[in-house]
Order: structure tokens, then C-alpha cells, then sequence
């Protein structure tokens, strides 16, 4: 398997919306998300990546999107995220977040996350902006849905110069598998200068 990434913005981003939909959906449905997702919920949210400083990072197998990343200016996406920041130091207007890393199993292990988060972070570093920061689901180390030899990704983050901020927590809902409705969930924000 050969896997080639690409930078999308402007119109060829938008033309993308509907396969990163389409990868959230499929990837987010394993733990820790539990993401029990459907289209219309995926339109609206990734409505947030039209903006001028966004950008999706592509996984292409030949022509076929296999996995992409996404990230917009912080002060560009949701306010429930946002929030998280306010008695931070880093102005909101100078974070860039680093929201969805999804990639189809068959393709991981091969050096596509790296990939994910250096086209990101230039990206950033080309809007003049100072610090990357991105989120991850909080779960109980108990949690029925975890599957033997789960392994968090906390290692590769701290390889990569993000840290977890203390008390940098967003609040954020979703349907999980098997559950009638949303349920707030907590995410734990990471961060790193850029």
C-alpha cells in the first residue's frame, strides 16, 4: 500500500468534507470515542473547516481518501472548546486546533500520523500562529467498551512536544454506540509550541 498525504484548502477541501464524514464516522465509532455518528450531525459540525484558515490533510490511496486530519484556528471552531481556554495565558487568536486525526486501520503504522500533524503544524506556522493544541477523549481506565491491549496514544503525543494542560477540560456531547442520546464527554487538552 502506497499512501500519499495531501494539504487541501480552499475548494478542494470542501470537495473533501463528505469522505472526512464519511472516516469520522467509521474510525470514531472505535473505543475511546463510541461515536454512534450520522451525516446530517457530520455536515453541520464540519461546517467549522470552511473557514479562510482551515485545512484537511488527506491520506490518499491512489485516489481514494483513506484517512485525514483537520484543524482551523481555534478562535474559528466551537465554543465549547474555546472555553476550555479561558484562563489560559495563550491568546485564543494565536492556537491553532488540531481536531480529527481518522485513518482506516489497514493504513496505520506507517508513519501517516507523523504526516498528519507536521502538514498541521506548518500550516499553522504559515498563519503566524504560536501553539498547536488538540483534544482527547477522557475514559475510564475500567470502561466496559475498552478492548484488551488498548493502548492510549499519550506516547506518541509526548514524542511529537505536546503536553496535557492541568485543568484544560472541554465539555463536549455525542450519541455513544448503544445509547439513546447525547452525553456530554470530557476531553483533555494537549498543547505544544509551534
Amino acid at each position: 500500500m502506497s499512501v500519499t498525504t495531501r494539504v487541501l484548502t480552499g475548494d478542494a477541501l470542501a470537495a473533501a468534507l463528505d469522505d472526512v464524514a464519511r472516516l469520522r464516522i467509521s474510525v470514531f465509532r472505535d473505543f475511546p470515542y463510541l461515536y454512534d455518528g450520522d451525516a446530517d450531525y457530520e455536515r453541520d459540525y464540519l461546517r467549522a473547516y470552511q473557514s479562510p484558515g482551515a485545512v484537511v490533510v488527506a491520506a490518499l490511496d491512489g485516489d481514494r481518501i483513506v484517512g485525514a486530519a483537520t484543524g482551523a484556528p481555534m478562535s474559528d471552531h466551537a465554543a465549547d472548546f474555546a472555553a476550555a481556554f479561558a484562563d489560559r495565558p495563550e491568546p485564543l487568536d494565536q492556537i491553532f486546533y488540531c481536531a480529527e486525526s481518522v485513518l482506516l486501520p489497514q493504513y496505520r503504522g506507517q508513519g501517516i500520523g507523523h504526516a498528519f500533524f507536521d502538514a498541521r503544524e506548518a500550516h499553522a506556522r504559515d498563519l503566524g500562529l504560536r501553539h498547536s493544541a488538540f483534544c482527547s477523549v477522557i475514559r475510564p481506565k475500567d470502561h466496559p467498551a475498552r478492548p484488551e491491549g488498548y493502548r492510549p496514544l499519550d506516547e506518541f503525543w509526548r514524542k511529537r512536544g505536546y503536553q496535557p494542560l492541568p485543568g484544560v477540560i472541554a465539555q463536549f456531547a455525542w450519541k455513544d454506540l448503544g445509547e439513546a442520546e447525547e452525553t456530554d464527554k470530557r476531553l483533555q487538552f494537549w498543547m505544544r509550541e509551534l
